[in-house]
């Protein structure tokens, strides 16, 4: 078989790499699927990469659905990417999320024996969880497919970057979320002015971004614009004033509305925040989190589950060997979720360091250390790599690590001076099981660290991410 060669009637096994599905065929060949599919599901593949030991596919058709594959009663629109395994039973996400962890832990079996893998912690809420959600503009024009599209507003199509669904709500976020996207994208749709169109980069409505709080129950609207088509359209600026007006006058209706933005960005980037301009209300909306309270900036990331967020962070500090914590000086590195750090400097850490890139994130912990009055802090705007070997070079000590990096990795240059620390004990939060997985290879192959207990955490039903928790000890002599 060569590439491009197709492979009919492939029966898809097990999620092994986040998004990369396993087979095999009849010689035992592997035979690994990218796409989304549902275990046990027969499919068509074309050969993408043909390696010694394994071939890299693509699905082409479905045969024969998975028997396992149920329509989700509260969701037709199993074509969104944003919730891919929604018609897979809850009960079921859970077991392929537990293999996958086991999967990716597989190979550190032959550095460590006997590694404590806990059973996944479920999320209570399975639907309308999502504290943030984003809705896009597009319009979808293919000769190819018949199909002439100029006004649709939701999420991006599967594995699509340029074909935006048309559909009124969401099932991952909440009825009062969904409410308020519904009437601003029906005043957007009357108001006859064009949708963005990212081919020529031209054209006026870009995105609706939406974040509430789960347990204070505020929300903030931060609506995205192309300010060129208004400054080459000056004819168009009346319709821009009534737009403001209209979401100046939501809050009459919803009152849970604290905080409107404008974000216009005249940039060719599809990001969804720009230059922001405060139309309405608060700066900030707060949320609270265990007995922590935290202001929330359109920029600010914060667990996008917040009830089930305090189920993480409960866990960590539980897994924390904490006797001894105000004692400890801890270092919270990629500090960009703020809660972790925060948890350890009010429950009496001696001192903790908080170190994060992002200068805005700076500013966000600063104003919420303020606000729950911790003073035991130390504010660090630093790569962590470059951090870490400074603090090393002035011969600083830590008792405690927390490492809570981006999805996509940790600096390899960073993990040589994390294990030059010899703390007691390292706590990895991650929520990717192959980059987790990766790190504690080059932690055990170079350290007298072993992983005491993992305790996988679900954060997102009906998506294939996992948070995963791991604390690491040094080895007793």
């Amino acid at each position: 078989m060569k590439k491009w060669d197709i492979i009919n009637n492939l029966k898809v096994e097990k999620l092994v790499f986040w998004w990369k599905w396993f087979s095999r065929l009849e010689d035992w060949k592997i035979v690994f699927v990218t796409w989304w599919v549902v275990p046990e599901s027969i499919v068509d593949v074309r050969i993408l990469k043909k390696r010694k030991d394994f071939f890299e596919t693509q699905v082409v058709n479905l045969v024969k659905k998975s028997p396992i594959e149920k329509e989700h009663p509260n969701n037709p629109f199993w074509e969104c990417g944003g919730c891919k395994w929604v018609n897979i039973p809850y009960s079921e996400q859970i077991k392929i999320k537990e293999n996958q962890i086991k999967e990716s832990f597989f190979h550190l079996h032959k550095l460590q024996e006997n590694i404590e893998i806990s059973s996944i912690i479920p999320s209570p809420l399975i639907d309308w969880y999502r504290n943030k959600v984003e809705f896009s503009f597009g319009k979808y024009i293919s000769n190819k497919e018949w199909v002439e599209e100029h006004f649709n507003v939701w999420f991006h199509r599967q594995w699509s970057f340029s074909q935006i669904q048309d559909f009124d709500w969401c099932i991952l976020t909440d009825k009062l979320t969904n409410d308020i996207y519904k009437e601003i994208k029906d005043y957007c749709k009357n108001s006859w002015l064009p949708v963005y169109d990212s081919k020529p980069q031209t054209w006026f409505f870009r995105h609706i971004l939406i974040r509430r709080s789960f347990f204070t129950n505020e929300l903030m609207i931060i609506f995205w614009y192309n300010p060129i088509f208004i400054n080459e359209k000056p004819e168009f600026s009346k319709k821009l004033e009534d737009l403001e007006k209209f979401l100046k006058n939501l809050p009459s209706k919803y009152s849970e509305i604290k905080s409107i933005y404008f974000s216009i960005n005249d940039n060719k980037a599809d990001i969804a925040i720009w230059k922001l301009k405060l139309i309405y209300g608060e700066k900030y909306i707060t949320e609270k989190l265990l007995w922590l309270t935290f202001k929330i900036s359109p920029k600010s990331f914060f667990q996008t589950n917040s009830y089930w967020a305090e189920k993480l962070y409960s866990k960590v500090l539980e897994l924390a060997h904490k006797e001894n914590l105000e004692k400890y000086t801890v270092l919270d590195l990629y500090a960009w979720t703020w809660t972790i750090w925060m948890i350890f400097a009010k429950n009496k850490a001696k001192e903790v360091y908080s170190v994060e890139l992002v200068e805005q994130a700076s500013k966000d912990w600063e104003e919420n250390a303020k606000l729950n009055s911790i003073e035991n802090m130390v504010f660090v705007n630093k790569k962590v790599e470059d951090f870490l070997k400074d603090y090393v070079e002035e011969w600083k000590k830590a008792d405690l690590l927390i490492i809570d990096p981006p999805r996509s990795w940790m600096h390899p240059d960073a993990l040589p001076n994390i294990i030059k620390f010899g703390t007691n004990q390292i706590i990895y939060v991650s929520c990717n099981p192959s980059t987790l997985t990766r790190d504690l290879d080059y932690i055990l192959r170079n350290s007298d660290y072993k992983i005491e207990k993992v305790v996988p955490v679900d954060m997102f039903p009906h998506t294939h991410h996992i948070e995963t928790i791991v604390s690491l000890v040094r080895k007793k002599i």
